[in-house]
């Protein structure tokens, strides 16, 4: 595959990371240390186009490919992770999963505000006792005339406190029909009985906004039904298919901050009367990044183009997610080994970048699931089941 960038991608690459550089860097290793999200960020992401990138113009969308994509969520990660995690929540987990399975009623109501950027959207799959066993949740919503009434909680769930609408999935059969009986719902902060917590004390992402959201006897119109009901897993397991590969193009940017900032540090550092970049077993480290970061965009573009024919590609994503993940976790640890004591400290960025490098490796499929899947794959054991509904974003501007 030729996986060649077009001049709007290039100068995509060049908007984001002048950003990145101007809007993030000066500032992450204080919010990092106060564990602080600034909101105001997204709106300057918005004014740039930058939260509806691969949303068709229609739907108020920049209507550019998920290659493009890949692009912002790279070079957001080169910054902080918070701040991928925020697009690939937001556009990638909720709009792309609207403007797969959303009517034009909804499209209308919350995707075209949503790619503008003038409200924000979440994902709300995981609960307490359900994680990579998803027909495990307990939220429930029992239809009453014209609505339903949800209960329930989520957890883990990035922009809690700061996103306007919210894709939540809950039990509306028995459960005993497991995956068959969960449906997905439209979910608004404003609504009585909605509430949302902050989770304090996280090992990483300290600068990214994750928490719990409750459901107390919540009234949702019955148009705020996404699909059908009983629709929820197929729906659900669609966005994870996005997210992934969100969440491993941010990967392949983290790699790269961790470069950035080792061969910086190998320039400036001498041991022995020489740079430490001249020391093999540093090289070795170094040689690893480079192997893994070309690797993992090898990878991720793969799943991509692939997405751009509209093709099913959840075996090609899991797989750019998984490895990317895992390249970028060993990075991240050679980054602070190379670093030495210093890297042990935050007044360089490697330290932030190995805690921050540990939850792509376990969110939207462990790396244990993602083993699993790429070996029943291979086996024969699993099958590409469910149908692409999706036309690539940008074909349908066209």
């Amino acid at each position: 595959m030729d996986f060649h960038f077009s001049e709007e991608q290039q100068l995509l690459r060049k908007t984001v990371r002048d950003f990145t550089d101007k809007e993030i860097m000066p500032y992450i290793s204080e919010w990092d240390r106060n564990g602080k999200f600034d909101p105001t960020l997204l709106n300057k992401l918005a004014e740039l186009g930058l939260m509806g990138v691969c949303i068709p113009e229609q739907y108020g969308g920049s209507g550019m490919d998920y290659n493009s994509l890949a692009i912002v969520c790279e070079e957001l990660e080169r910054g902080d992770t918070a701040f991928r995690t925020a697009v690939s929540v937001h556009t990638g987990l909720n709009s792309m999963t609207l403007l797969q399975w959303g009517n034009e009623q909804q499209k209308q109501k919350y995707l075209i505000p949503q790619a503008k950027g003038e409200k924000i959207g979440a994902f709300g799959l995981t609960e307490p006792g359900a994680g990579s066993d998803v027909a495990a949740l307990q939220s429930t919503a029992v239809k009453q005339g014209d609505h339903y009434i949800l209960n329930g909680q989520k957890t883990w769930i990035s922009l809690c406190d700061i996103a306007d609408h919210f894709i939540v999935f809950a039990y509306t059969k028995d459960r005993s029909e497991k995956h068959k009986g969960i449906s997905a719902f439209i979910v608004e902060r404003s609504w009585e009985g909605f509430s949302s917590k902050a989770i304090k004390g996280k090992h990483g992402i300290r600068s990214g906004n994750t928490g719990e959201i409750f459901f107390d006897h919540i009234k949702v119109p019955k148009e705020n039904l996404l699909g059908k009901e009983g629709e929820g897993f197929k729906i659900a397991m669609s966005a994870l298919d996005n997210g992934r590969f969100t969440v491993a193009a941010g990967a392949v940017g983290q790699i790269m901050a961790c470069i950035e900032a080792s061969v910086k540090y190998c320039h400036e550092r001498e041991t022995f009367g020489k740079e430490i970049g001249k020391h093999q077993l540093v090289q070795q480290m170094i040689a690893k990044m480079e192997a893994g970061y070309q690797m993992s965009k090898l990878l991720v573009y793969r799943a991509g183009e692939l997405k751009n024919q509209g093709k099913r590609n959840t075996r090609e994503t899991s797989l750019a997610k998984w490895q990317a993940c895992d390249f970028a976790n060993k990075a991240a640890d050679d980054a602070v080994q190379i670093h030495g004591a210093y890297g042990y400290s935050d007044e360089y960025p490697v330290e932030r970048f190995l805690r921050n490098s540990k939850a792509p490796v376990i969110y939207e499929g462990t790396r244990e699931v993602h083993t699993i899947m790429q070996a029943e794959y291979v086996l024969g054991y699993r099958e590409d089941k469910l149908l692409n509904q999706m036309l690539p974003a940008w074909e349908e501007t066209k």
